[in-house]
């Protein structure tokens, strides 16, 4: 296979923002909603309930850090030459974007809707379950590092599409045991949290495993992709496996450390 010379023009990589209506107009659309539901819908949804700034700043901090992961040059510059930029991306849709989506919902308009909508509440009751909530993250998580289906949502605009909105929501699947904002859904109790978090360490460490100490290059786009960097692309794709596993693992002791702060506080 050839390098596909239409795909290396780092200039404009660099400096390649995405503007796609479907990408713009689908944020644009998200944004309005919520401010609909907290604006001029609050008090038809839930009586009484004050406007809060903080659920509103969480809420942008999700639409900032989603757009950046997939909107900004980092999109670019993962898709056409470095493994590693895609994996920082990854871990932006996966750690970020979702914890800031469950801090910025209110939980009281979440569940008077869901308390009106038997079926949709026990419909996620299931997939936020945390047995469900941490099998359906490793999974996909799994499922689009295979070398042929990470090179199909590459080649193709839907799929990579499908790729990224897939990982972000059983992300908001797997965050919701640990921080969910819902009463009626609420997190797991703060010692079955633990093993959670465990639990998916483990669960992603094969994947890590095998980027991180393979001995071949796995993708071809990356094989075949111009080096912007002195970096080959063995120690590219070593290099994004290392810092998958550096990110889940800051990211699951700070959330062990957080659980066993409020428990020990709890006993108090």
């Amino acid at each position: 296979m050839a390098p596909d010379s239409s795909r290396m023009n780092s200039p404009v990589t660099f400096s390649h923002w995405h503007t796609e209506p479907a990408l713009i107009g689908g944020l644009l659309f998200i944004c309005w909603c919520y401010a609909i539901i907290i604006g001029p819908y609050r008090e038809s949804l839930c009586r009484g309930l004050a406007y809060s700034k903080k659920h509103t700043y969480w809420f942008a901090a999700c639409i900032i850090t989603f757009y950046l992961a997939v909107g900004s040059p980092l999109d670019a510059l993962g898709e056409n030459f470095l493994f590693f930029a895609h994996m920082i991306q990854h871990n932006i849709l996966m750690y970020l974007c979702p914890l800031f989506l469950l801090f910025g919902i209110p939980a009281q308009i979440f569940d008077e809707f869901i308390e009106k909508r038997p079926l949709l509440e026990i419909c996620l009751k299931f997939v936020f379950h945390p047995i469900i909530a941490g099998l359906l993250f490793t999974l996909v998580f799994s499922f689009w590092h295979i070398g042929e289906f990470y090179e199909a949502a590459i080649r193709d605009k839907t799929i990579h599409m499908a790729e990224h909105l897939s990982m972000f929501f059983t992300s908001v699947a797997m965050w919701w045991p640990i921080c969910g904002p819902s009463k009626r859904i609420p997190p797991a109790r703060y010692g079955p949290q633990m093993l959670y978090i465990l639990a998916i360490m483990l669960g992603q460490t094969p994947i890590f495993a095998i980027l991180t100490f393979s001995k071949d290059v796995l993708y071809d786009t990356y094989f075949y992709a111009e080096r912007i960097m002195e970096m080959s692309p063995l120690e590219d794709q070593k290099t994004g496996g290392v810092l998958m596993k550096l990110a889940n693992m800051i990211v699951s002791v700070w959330v062990l450390s957080s659980i066993f702060y409020r428990w020990s506080k709890e006993q108090k």
